[in-house]
């Protein structure tokens, strides 16, 4: 396995304290009425996003693997949801005071389209390095946008003092009873469309999806496991279980942007506790693979957090009964971070090489190594040629090159070949 994995039994994780939910001072959870009513709310606003199957993954399962395409929602993912829910019950008053928010980018661009169908302002706060199509687009449904702070923690606390100054109303991304019913709507559009749904798996930043979805799933289906998946780089709910209260990252970082949370939210812990079956990571290298399959074979355009959950599935970081459904809860990637991790998921997967070879500096050298190459099928992206390097010998070259293959086997055929042919493989790496 590649990443790992928390139980959560009876709402505490293994090994941790038992707390009551009365203990923690909360007064309840929010119940499938909440998300029945959050429905009603989001018709015609949102889209029943559909359900596809996945052969590649329902073959890695031996049974049949759903996509909850929330990629393909409104502003491109889940977040309006909860957003609208949350907006579109303040009072007229609050709605003059306009709204505010923090978010990498999802929430903000679901905030931004639920304040302008509601007919409020919003101000988004968000980390300087957010990605550029998440903030054009925000733009573009109409919010202020101010750059600040590294992490959308630190966006966080601007915008709640943006709140303090101005007067209004902070739209919290995950941690709201309203929020959180509005995103457990997905939940009941998967059970209607696979009935015999056995497993939902979805990837957590702050915890308002999973909680939400939780709610419905449990409430209508008790027997049906809701796992959730986090980057390993950024997981706060595993250690936050394991305390029996949300706990702070110390730091942390990932491609998955839009899970990149340093700490779960108060209420949203307590339902994660409650409610969720399993709690598991997944790696950068697994985020990239499963990026990479579902553009490749599901046509299915993804962001990094939007695929965690198809990460597990194929890193088998967790064991699931069929039916199962993936959410893939967002499809707003920055084209560029796309490119990326297509060749970071080429290079994980065996089908991206870098190669270097030192040969003698003699004319036709070059194109001899190429044919070499070429004789095998593989097919050569770039080629740099050096002399200068002071560690080659008088009449030695140095070529780096940068070759595709079809696999792990391709490749080590490859690397064989060159050697048996006297080539002097003298580094070899993924890109």
């Amino acid at each position: 396995m590649s990443g790992s994995s928390l139980l959560v039994a009876g709402g505490v994780a293994v090994g941790a304290t038992r707390i009551g939910w009365h203990d923690r001072g909360m007064t309840e959870l929010v119940d499938l009425a909440d998300v029945r009513a959050a429905r009603e709310l989001l018709a015609g606003v949102t889209r029943t996003t559909p359900l596809e199957p996945s052969r590649p993954l329902s073959a890695t399962l031996a049974g049949p693997v759903w996509l909850k395409c929330e990629n393909l929602q409104r502003a491109g993912s889940y977040k309006v949801r909860g957003a609208y829910v949350r907006i579109s019950r303040l009072s007229a008053q609050e709605r003059d005071r306009g709204v505010v928010a923090a978010s990498a980018g999802n929430h903000a661009q679901g905030v931004a389209l639920a304040a302008g169908l509601v007919g409020t302002h919003a101000t988004v706060f968000m980390p300087v390095n957010a990605p550029l199509p998440k903030v054009a687009a925000t733009k573009g449904y109409g919010a202020r946008i101010e750059l600040i702070g590294n992490t959308v923690d630190e966006s966080l606390v601007a915008a709640q003092t943006f709140a303090e100054r101005t007067g209004a109303v902070f739209i919290h991304p995950f941690d709201h009873p309203d929020v959180i019913a509005g995103q457990g709507t997905v939940a009941l559009e998967i059970l209607e469309q696979c009935p015999e749904v056995r497993t939902i798996i979805t990837g957590v930043g702050g915890g308002g999806l999973i909680s939400g979805m939780a709610v419905a799933a449990k409430a209508l289906r008790p027997d049906v496991r809701i796992i959730g998946v986090q980057a390993a780089s950024a997981a706060a709910f595993p250690p936050s279980l394991a305390a029996g209260e949300p706990v702070r990252l110390p730091a942390f970082a990932t491609i998955a942007d839009g899970i990149a949370v340093g700490r779960p939210g108060e209420i949203t812990f307590h339902h994660v506790r409650k409610l969720v079956d399993e709690m598991v990571t997944v790696t950068e290298e697994d985020i990239s693979r499963a990026l990479l399959m579902l553009l490749e074979r599901g046509k299915q355009v993804v962001e990094p957090a939007g695929a965690v959950g198809v990460a597990a599935l194929l890193a088998g970081v967790v064991q699931v009964s069929t039916p199962t459904v993936a959410v893939l809860s967002g499809g707003n990637i920055d084209p560029l971070l796309m490119m990326r991790v297509i060749e970071h998921g080429l290079a994980a997967a065996g089908r991206y090489l870098r190669v270097t070879v030192r040969c003698s500096d003699r004319p036709g050298q070059l194109a001899s190594l190429l044919t070499e190459i070429a004789g095998h099928r593989a097919n050569v992206v770039d080629v740099e040629h050096q002399r200068a390097n002071p560690h080659l010998r008088l009449g030695e070259v140095e070529v780096a090159l940068s070759v595709e293959t079809r696999g792990v086997e391709h490749s080590d055929t490859l690397i064989s070949a060159l050697r048996a042919s006297g080539y002097q493989v003298v580094f070899t790496a993924e890109a």
